[in-house]
C-alpha cells in the first residue's frame, strides 16, 4: 500500500528486473542503530543506485537517456530542506528566499561506519566535508555554480552522504517557487526557476516528490501546478505534507480526498523543531501521530519519516525495475547510431597519395554530377530540388529572354505606324533617283530598335551564369563537404571559372549585338517571303488610307495588326507609299534579328556549359589548389572544423554509451541472479 492506495508492478512475462521490487516488498531485519531512520536494503538496493549514479555522472543525458530520478519540488517554505534533512539526517543552508539556488543530487548511502562520510562533487571536483560544517560547504560549492548573491543557476552540485541509518535514495532537490523577486533576485526568477523544475520533471522516468505544506490549500500550490502539467493522473507523483502539528485540523480530508491527483499517495511528516536531535524528533513525530486527537485519526500507513523513506525505497525500486531494460535498449540504439556514423564520416587521409585517391575521385563525382544536371536532364541526385533540375531551368530562363523579346516595344509593328519611318525618310533626303530607298534609313531604324534591346540579351546571360554559379557551388559542397581544404579551393575555383565564363558571354552577347548595329545582312530567303507577303498589301493599305475620306480609321494588315491610319492621311501617296516599303522590311529584318538574338545566345551559352563540364572545371579547380594561395595536395590532409568536431562527438559519445553499456549489463547480471534466488 502506498499513500492508502493498492498499487501492483504487472508484466507480460516474467522480468528477472522485478526481482528488485520484489526484493524491496520483503520485510528486512532493522539494523540495530539510533540513525535517524533505521531502513536500508544495502545489498541490494544499493548496487543499482550505484550504477544508476555511475551513468548519471557520464552525462548519459546529453545523449538523450532519461535516467529514473526521484525529483523533489515544492513552494518556496514549503518545508523541502527540513524533509530532505530528516531522511540524511544532516543540516541543510537555511536562510530568507531561496536556500536552494541549484539542482542538489542527495545520494544517500546507508553504512556501517564509525562515522558519517560526506563529499560534495560539482565541476568536476570532489570535496569531503562532515555534518557540522557541510550547510557552509554547500553555500560556497552553490556560489562558485550560481554566483554571489540570490541568483540560480541549472549546474547541478551532488552530495554523497555515507551513513549507519539512513535509506539508499537517490534524490534531486530542486529551487522552492517563488512568484515575486526580492533583494539581489533577477525579476524573471520564478521563470527560471520553473524553467529548471521542468526540465526535470517532464521526463516520464521522473518521480515527482511534491513537498506540501498542511497550511495551504493544495490546490493552490505552484508546485502541484507544475507536476500537473506533466503528470495528469498523478501517476509518478508522490506527496509529503509538512508542518501537520501547525495545521492539524481538516489534514485528514486533504489527503483522503485527494483533490489534486496524488497517484503515489501522500506521506504526512513533523520535521526537527528548534534544537532537537533527529532522534527526538523521530520520537516527537510518533508522539504526535499515535496521540494528537486529530492527526491520530490518519492511518499510520501514511505517517512519519520512516514511512516516508520506506516508500521511496519501494518508489526508487519500482522506477528503476521498469526503465531499466528501456534504459539498456536505448544505449544500444544510440550506440549502433553513433557508430554508424563514425563510419560514415570520410576516413583521415594520411598520405599525399591519399590525398590524390580523394582529389580525383571527388572531381570525378562532382563532374558526373554536373553532366547529368546541366547536359543529359538527370536529376535523380535530386529528385525533389526543382532548383538543380537544370535543363528545364534553363529552358524557362530563355523561354522568359524570348518572351521579353518578342513583346517588348521595339517588337510592337502597329505603334505609330509609318511615322518613325516618315520622319527618317525626311531626314534622309539626298539627290538621286526619286522613290529610291535610302539605306542610311533603313539603318538608322534598326540601330535604334537594336538599342533598345540591347539590355536585356546581356541581362539574359548574366542572370544564367548567376544561376549556374549556384548550381555549381551545391554540387561542389555536396561531393567535396568532408574535404574541407578541397571544398574552400573548389568553392573559390567554381566562383573564378563561373566570374570568367560570365564575362566571356557579355562579350560575346555585346559583339552580337553590335553586329546588328551596323550590318544588315542575311541570307535567309524567309525575309524575302516576309517582305513579299506584306508589300502585297500596299495598295489595298494606301487605297484605305488616301482614296476614300469614308473609309474606317482602323485598317487591318494581315500578319501586322489592326492600324490606327488618322495621322497618315495628311501625306501624300509617294511619302506614304516609301514609308510602308522601308516599315515592311523592317518588320521582315527584325524577326531575323530576334531569331539570331534569340537562338545564337542560347547556342552561345549551351557550348560554354559544356566546355565548363567537360574542360574548364576540372582545369580551373587543379590550377587553383596547386596555386601558392591553394596550398597543394598537401592541404587537403588537413580536416574540416565540423568534420573534426563531429568526428569527436562522436568518439566521445561513443565511449560514453561503452561505459555506460558495460555498467548497465553489470547490473542487469545482478539483478537476474536476484530473481534466481
Amino acid at each position: 500500500m502506498v499513500g492508502g492506495k493498492a498499487t501492483k508492478v504487472t508484466s507480460g512475462k516474467r522480468d528477472n528486473s522485478l526481482a528488485l521490487v520484489h526484493a524491496a516488498e520483503q520485510p528486512q531485519p532493522q539494523p540495530v542503530s539510533v540513525a535517524p531512520i533505521a531502513f536500508s536494503y544495502n545489498e541490494r538496493i544499493r548496487p543499482i543506485l550505484d550504477a544508476v549514479e555511475n551513468l548519471r555522472r557520464l552525462n548519459i543525458a546529453k545523449e538523450g537517456i532519461q535516467l529514473p530520478t526521484i525529483v523533489v519540488v515544492g513552494d518556496q517554505s514549503s518545508g523541502k530542506s527540513s524533509v530532505l534533512e530528516s531522511l540524511a539526517g544532516i543540516s541543510l543552508p537555511r536562510g530568507q528566499g531561496i536556500c536552494t539556488r541549484v539542482p542538489l543530487v542527495m545520494r544517500l548511502q546507508n553504512h556501517l561506519l564509525p562515522k558519517p562520510e560526506l563529499v560534495l562533487e560539482f565541476n568536476g571536483k570532489s570535496i569531503s566535508t562532515d555534518e557540522e560544517h557541510v550547510s557552509d560547504a554547500i553555500n560556497i560549492a552553490t556560489e562558485e555554480l550560481a554566483g554571489h548573491g540570490k541568483g540560480i543557476s541549472n549546474a547541478p552540485l551532488t552530495l554523497v552522504v555515507k551513513k549507519n541509518g539512513v535509506p539508499d535514495l537517490t534524490m534531486v532537490d530542486l529551487p522552492g517557487i517563488t512568484r515575486v523577486p526580492v533583494h539581489g533576485q533577477p525579476e524573471n526568477i520564478y521563470d527560471q526557476i520553473k524553467d529548471i523544475i521542468m526540465e526535470y520533471i517532464r521526463p516520464e522516468e521522473s518521480i515527482i516528490l511534491n513537498v506540501l505544506s498542511a497550511t495551504v490549500d493544495f490546490t493552490t500550490c505552484e508546485s502541484i501546478r507544475m507536476s500537473q502539467t506533466v503528470d495528469k493522473t498523478g501517476l509518478r507523483t508522490l506527496a509529503v505534507v509538512t508542518k501537520a502539528d501547525k495545521s492539524p485540523e481538516g489534514l485528514l480530508e486533504k489527503v483522503t480526498a485527494d483533490d489534486v491527483n496524488i497517484g503515489l499517495g501522500y506521506v504526512c511528516v513533523r520535521n526537527r523543531i528548534g534544537d532537537e536531535s533527529y532522534e527526538e524528533a523521530r520520537m516527537e513525530e510518533e508522539k504526535l501521530f499515535e496521540s494528537h486527537p486529530l492527526l491520530s485519526k490518519i492511518d499510520k500507513s501514511i505517517v512519519g519519516v520512516p514511512t516516508l523513506a520506506q516508500k521511496l525505497v519501494q518508489v526508487q525500486a519500482t522506477i528503476i525495475s521498469k526503465t531499466l531494460p528501456e534504459i539498456v535498449k536505448k544505449i544500444n540504439e544510440k550506440l549502433t547510431h553513433n557508430l554508424s556514423e563514425l563510419d560514415k564520416l570520410p576516413v583521415n587521409l594520411s598520405s599525399v597519395a591519399d590525398a590524390m585517391t580523394a582529389f580525383m575521385h571527388v572531381i570525378g563525382l562532382s563532374k558526373e554530377s554536373l553532366r547529368k544536371i546541366l547536359l543529359r536532364g538527370e536529376f535523380e541526385e535530386y529528385p525533389e530540388d526543382k532548383h538543380m533540375h537544370c535543363t528545364a531551368r534553363l529552358v524557362e530562363m530563355l523561354d522568359a529572354y524570348s518572351s521579353e523579346f518578342y513583346n517588348c516595344a521595339e517588337s510592337d509593328a502597329t505603334k505609330d505606324f509609318l511615322m518613325e519611318e516618315i520622319k527618317v525618310l525626311e531626314e534622309a533626303k539626298w539627290i538621286g533617283l526619286p522613290n529610291f530607298m535610302p539605306r542610311t534609313a533603313f539603318l538608322t531604324i534598326l540601330q535604334r530598335k537594336v538599342n533598345g534591346i540591347a539590355k536585356m540579351p546581356i541581362g539574359f546571360v548574366d542572370n544564367v551564369w548567376n544561376y549556374l554559379e549556384t548550381v555549381v557551388t551545391s554540387v561542389l559542397m555536396r561531393h567535396c563537404e568532408n574535404y574541407y581544404q578541397l571544398l574552400m579551393s573548389a568553392r573559390r575555383a567554381g566562383q573564378t571559372l563561373i566570374a570568367k565564363k560570365k564575362e566571356r558571354s557579355i562579350r560575346h552577347v555585346m559583339e552580337a549585338v553590335e553586329m546588328e548595329k551596323h550590318t544588315d545582312y542575311t541570307c535567309n530567303p524567309e525575309f524575302m517571303q516576309e517582305y513579299n507577303r506584306l508589300i502585297s498589301h500596299q495598295d489595298a493599305f494606301l487605297n484605305n488610307v488616301l482614296k476614300n475620306e469614308n473609309k474606317p480609321d482602323n485598317v487591318v494588315i494581315e500578319g501586322v495588326g489592326h492600324i490606327d491610319v488618322r495621322d497618315l492621311r495628311k501625306y501624300s501617296q509617294g511619302v506614304l507609299s516609301q514609308a510602308f516599303d522601308l516599315k515592311v522590311r523592317m518588320i521582315a529584318y527584325w524577326k531575323i534579328v530576334q531569331r539570331r538574338l534569340i537562338d545564337s545566345i542560347a547556342l552561345h551559352l549551351m557550348l560554354s556549359i559544356n566546355n565548363v563540364v567537360n574542360k574548364d572545371f576540372e582545369k580551373e579547380i587543379v590550377h587553383d589548389l596547386l596555386s601558392p594561395s591553394g596550398g597543394g595536395i598537401e592541404r587537403l590532409l588537413e580536416e574540416s572544423p565540423s568534420i573534426s568536431g563531429k568526428r569527436e562527438r562522436l568518439s566521445r559519445s561513443v565511449k560514453v554509451l561503452r561505459d555506460s553499456k558495460e555498467t548497465v549489463a553489470n547490473i542487469m547480471d545482478r539483478i537476474g541472479s536476484y530473481g534466481d534466488n
